[in-house]
């Protein structure tokens, strides 16, 4: 059995790269989860970008006729987010679910 950890992919950043490594030698994952795994750092690295311009030129522009607009990069993040969140889903890290609550919650 092969217990050697691979390398990340070198397009991802060095924090996401740091990242995957972490998670690729916590988890024993095969070649398609590898691959799932890279396509979250990626969304990752994604959202990171569009999230880092939206804070530079802000969420809103005008057009030219003066209409407020939302910044293409504000959709960019959003579906990067989400692609990450359903990537991580699709891996199944978590060791063990949640704990059911012990009572019902209150009703207001």
């Amino acid at each position: 059995m092969n217990t050697r950890v691979p390398r990340p992919p070198r397009h991802l950043t060095a924090d996401t790269r740091a990242w995957w490594a972490s998670v690729a030698g916590t988890f024993t994952l095969d070649k398609h989860h590898l691959a799932v795994l890279t396509v979250a750092c990626e969304a990752l690295d994604r959202g990171n970008e569009a999230r880092e311009r939206v804070a530079q030129d802000g969420a809103i522009y005008l057009t030219r006729f003066g209409e407020p607009r939302a910044h293409p990069s504000v959709a960019i993040e959003r579906d990067a987010r989400i692609g990450f969140l359903r990537a991580l889903r699709e891996l199944d890290l978590d060791i063990e679910p949640p704990k059911a609550p012990t009572r019902t919650p209150a009703r207001y």
